[in-house]
């Protein structure tokens, strides 16, 4: 798989029930998005994961998931993987099981 990662841009955006990965591709109009919803104070639930086809098979969702991650490190929550996407992630990487709540 290429690395996209120098053409991937994930934004994180609050919204009234939580919040919102959304990562645009360079050059690409379709975008991918992971939401959560807060359970209780440090712990979110992973809710769903959607890329569009035009931008699918490029690893968009990992990319998302990593980014969940990489922000429950720096941030100190926890992670409820309510989506089967974000489940299969979290036991395909046994070293995020201290993120899960």
């Amino acid at each position: 798989m290429t690395d996209i990662t120098n053409i991937l841009t994930i934004n994180h955006h609050d919204t009234d029930t939580g919040g919102k990965y959304v990562a645009e591709l360079e050059g690409e109009t379709a975008t991918g998005y992971l939401e959560w919803e807060p359970r209780e104070e440090g712990v979110r639930i992973a809710t769903h994961t959607v890329v569009p086809r035009a931008i699918g098979g490029r690893g968009v969702a990992g990319e998302l998931v990593k980014r969940l991650v990489a922000d429950a490190r720096t941030q100190g929550f926890k992670i409820v993987p309510q989506c089967s996407y974000v489940a299969a992630k979290f036991e395909k990487n046994p070293d995020w099981s201290d993120l899960l709540a």
